[in-house]
Parts: structure tokens; C-alpha cells; sequence
């Protein structure tokens, strides 16, 4: 990590931890950045103290932290800042593990006093999706469009893919059966090509061919450079206005959501196999594109042998 003499060395150390032992990703060891040094900065005003960078933020400093300045700085953050429930669960992953950083791996506390903190209650909230048929719809759009566009669109819709994970695809990790996609943490998964996807994307290299190129990208912009996610991000906006639907409720990662859900719904997927195509750590996470429509519900109640006990 980069260094300046005005950082805590210690959040810096453990920040290159992160990045070469555990593979983090940069926006996550920004949030952990920004999360470690904001809950110092409450701490030393919270004291009175006054300083105009993090250099303070010694060994000496960390082990005069108690449990009470954690919970009173996520109540701050609760009360003061608004911020939600998932923001103050993120924040206290952050604080519990660079403690058990310093106390397991380079062993400078003898009490990791971040155990004791407990995460909030996160409302369990059912994912938007596309229906089946407005997912066809959104397809016969992109379909009239360009080449492009519809392979980006078929990928998303037939192998969930994160909008990090398609802008970073290139051409050598197509075959004729897989993908090969980079996820978090830098692991790689492979996501097998259905009928669909290998049509998009024999019609896009096609086209991609006969452009001068000097890029490996898989999908490239009109100036022949890698398509970058806020590119895709409006790929995804302008078809959904296109085809009728909400670009409000529906965006690229509501397509991750959507093919999920079908593969689920349709295929009849187990939740560890979901778990493999999605690139989940956590089977917890996978969980959520589980959801129940209300038909399955209607279905589901109507299905109790006294249902039609009426006279």
C-alpha cells in the first residue's frame, strides 16, 4: 500500500495484508481504510484531542481503545451520521478484524476486545428482479440492437455475472464451453456457455474481428478501449428504456439478480451449485436469490387438503 508520514502505519501494514495474503479488492481496502481511520478520528475528538493527520493512531493509541468507544461510535454513526444498518455491520467487520489482525498475525495485543462486538440486526430484503418475460422482452430488444449490446445483455441475463466481473473479461477467457471469470478476491470460476451466450458471442468477436484492436477486452468501446462499468452500466439503462421497463428499479447487478432467480426458479438449482456459478464466500449471501415468488406462496397455500373445505 502507499505510504505518506502522515498515516497510521499500523492500518497501513495490515491495508498491504489485505492486498497481497487475503486478494482484497481496491474498493475494499478503501472501505476498511476509510472505516478504521474514521472510528480513530471519533475516538480522539471524542477526547478532546485535535490532530491534523493519523500518525497518533500508534500501538499505545489502539490499546487504550475500550469495547464502550466502539459501541458509542456506532451509535454515533447511527444517530449522528444516519447511517443504515448494513453501512454499521460494514463498519464493525472493519474495526473486528484489524484487531484480530493485530492480535493473530502480528501479535501486538494479547486481548482482541473487537470480539465482543455484536453487528446489528440487517432487514432481510427480497432482490428485484426481471420476470421471465420481461426478461425475453429486454432480450428481443437488445436482439434488434447492436452485437455488443446483446452479447453483454445475454451474458448477464444466462451466467450472473457481477458488472465488475464482465468489464474485466477477455478474449482468452472464452472457449467453446466456459468462462473463465476473475471474481472477488481475485479467484477464478468457471461458468459454463449456454446456447444463447455462445450465439452472442460467436455474432460479437465476429464484428470484434473486423475492428483494429489492440486490447485483449472482450468487450470494447467505439474509441477500440476496454468498455469500462460505467459504460456498461448505461448499455444496460438505455435497452431497459427501450424495452419498456423501469431503468430506476432495474440496473446491471438487478440482471445478476434476475438470472439467479431464474436458474433457481426454473432449473431447479441447488443452493451450493448457485452458490459456485455466483462466486459466493458465503452461502448466507446465496440465500437471498432463494426467494419465493407469490405464486409459489398462492401455490403453496392453496395446496393444504382443506383449502377447498368450503360449503
Amino acid at each position: 500500500m502507499m505510504q505518506s508520514d502522515k498515516t497510521c502505519l499500523l492500518v497501513e501494514q495490515y491495508l498491504g495484508y489485505l492486498t497481497t495474503i487475503k486478494g482484497r479488492s481496491i474498493n475494499t481496502i478503501l472501505e476498511y481504510r476509510t472505516d478504521i481511520l474514521s472510528f480513530f478520528k471519533f475516538v480522539s475528538e471524542s477526547r478532546g484531542e485535535r490532530y491534523t493527520d493519523f500518525r497518533y493512531a500508534n500501538l499505545c493509541f489502539i490499546k487504550s481503545i475500550t469495547l464502550s468507544d466502539m459501541y458509542n461510535y456506532i451509535s454515533y454513526c447511527q444517530s449522528t451520521l444516519n447511517s443504515s444498518a448494513g453501512t454499521r455491520a460494514r463498519k464493525i467487520v472493519s474495526i473486528r478484524q484489524f484487531w484480530k489482525y493485530l492480535k493473530t498475525k502480528i501479535h501486538l495485543i494479547d486481548n482482541n476486545i473487537a470480539e465482543e462486538l455484536e453487528t446489528p440486526k440487517l432487514p432481510k430484503r427480497i432482490p428485484k428482479y426481471l420476470t421471465l418475460e420481461e426478461s425475453v422482452r429486454l432480450l428481443i430488444e437488445t436482439k434488434a440492437s447492436s452485437a455488443r449490446d446483446n452479447c453483454i445483455i445475454t451474458i448477464f441475463l444466462n451466467c450472473a455475472l457481477r458488472l465488475s466481473e464482465l468489464a474485466v473479461l477477455n478474449v482468452d477467457q472464452v472457449n467453446s464451453d466456459v468462462l473463465s471469470v476473475i471474481g472477488k478476491g481475485n479467484k477464478e470460476r468457471k461458468i459454463f456457455i449456454t446456447p444463447a451466450v455462445k450465439q452472442a458471442l460467436t455474432e460479437w468477436l465476429s464484428v470484434r474481428r473486423a475492428m483494429c484492436v489492440d486490447t485483449d477486452a472482450l468487450f470494447i468501446s467505439k474509441n477500440h478501449q476496454r468498455i469500462t462499468t460505467r459504460s456498461i452500466q448505461n448499455v444496460v439503462k438505455k435497452h431497459v428504456i427501450a424495452a419498456g421497463l423501469s431503468p430506476e428499479e432495474i440496473s446491471a447487478h438487478k440482471l445478476r439478480h434476475t438470472a439467479a432467480t431464474l436458474m433457481y426458479k426454473y432449473g431447479h438449482v441447488d443452493i451450493r451449485s448457485l452458490q459456485q456459478i455466483l462466486g459466493h464466500e458465503s452461502i448466507a449471501t446465496t440465500e437471498i436469490y432463494t426467494h419465493i415468488d407469490e405464486a409459489q406462496l398462492q401455490a403453496a397455500v392453496n395446496a393444504n387438503p382443506l383449502a377447498m373445505m368450503f360449503s
